[in-house]
């Protein structure tokens, strides 16, 4: 035992130990870079490969769910086709504002176009027909043959613009549902970001919560989703869902997003001043309802509340006064 403790506490054999100890703290040092590095080009091929996933799934559950819905997309029928070939309708009718009033409305693919198309066309004769039987068959009206032929072609006109006020209030409708559900969607938007996740899985993450609450707004975030996926540019993306929606909040939130990303400045501050904007934005909107109550409450008063008041004051008093006569 002597023996091997002289050893080991011999200088030649302390010598050799530290020798090895830094010969190996070399190679150590020099092999771990290198090391290193490939952790980090693995890690980054692995993200890579993630992406590339992502973007397969959220382009599989947009095609999924554009199948399951209507009126996402939908063939066009026949007959309306047709039609619309026939009188070539396209040439018209057909437009840039017309697809971008459609697509605000919720309305995407050809077969809304198609129908959009031909109800313009038919609808005046229609309303010019119905108008003509009503006011020579039904109607018991006295007006002059001239009259009713003039109230028929007002009803023509009517029928023309019908399409265009049934597209208006549909996408009113549904910038309204935006509106209200957006802020929400915006402070999820912020935590998500946040918390480390890439813009296109916020997106997709914000969609499936806020679906509960708005599903207009959850559609549209879904195909901003997509779209980050397979667009070149991805200030495209944004800018289509700024068209979409033609909401000047979410305009605001798209332009900071762009900016964000072109200038290199921190996206979730971006969207952390978007979101109290938009929240103080709200409040003003409430306080402004709020305000305008008691005015329009003015006129309900005095047609309802004041005559039952001035009954209930001067009602006993007008009925002593008759007794007394």
């Amino acid at each position: 035992m002597q023996e091997i403790v002289d050893t080991l506490m011999s200088p030649p054999f302390l010598a050799t130990m530290l020798a090895a100890v830094s010969a190996f703290a070399t190679i150590l040092a020099l092999v771990m870079p290198i090391l290193a590095r490939d952790q980090m080009n693995q890690r980054m091929r692995v993200m890579a490969l993630e992406r590339d996933k992502l973007r397969a799934q959220r382009l599989a559950d947009l095609s999924k769910e554009q199948r399951g819905k209507a009126k996402l997309r939908q063939t066009p029928k026949g007959f309306m086709r047709e039609i619309v070939d026939r009188f070539d309708l396209r040439s018209q009718f057909d437009n840039e504002e017309l697809r971008n009033q459609l697509k605000m409305a919720g309305l995407r693919g050809e077969a809304p176009l198609v129908a959009f198309m031909f109800f313009r066309a038919a609808a005046p004769p229609l309303a010019f027909l119905v108008a003509l039987f009503y006011m020579f068959v039904i109607s018991d009206s006295q007006d002059t043959t001239g009259m009713k032929l003039f109230y028929s072609v007002l009803a023509a006109a009517a029928g023309y613009y019908l399409p265009n006020v049934f597209i208006k209030n549909l996408a009113q409708k549904r910038q309204q549902a935006i509106k209200v559900a957006f802020p929400e969607s915006l402070d999820m938007l912020l935590i998500c970001v946040q918390s480390g996740m890439s813009v296109e899985a916020s997106f997709g993450k914000v969609a499936k919560e806020i679906a509960n609450q708005s599903v207009e707004l959850a559609e549209e975030l879904s195909l901003t989703t997509a779209e980050l996926s397979y667009l070149p540019d991805r200030r495209l993306a944004f800018e289509n869902l700024a068209k979409r929606t033609a909401l000047p909040s979410v305009k605001a939130v798209t332009t900071a997003l762009i900016q964000a990303e072109r200038y290199g400045t921190p996206v979730g501050q971006a969207l952390r001043v978007m979101a109290k904007e938009n929240r103080d934005m709200r409040m003003s909107e409430a306080e402004k309802k709020a305000a305008a109550l008691p005015p329009k409450l003015t006129v309900p008063m005095i047609v309802f509340f004041l005559p039952v008041l001035f009954l209930v004051i001067l009602g006993p008093a007008a009925i002593s006064f008759w007794k007394m006569q």
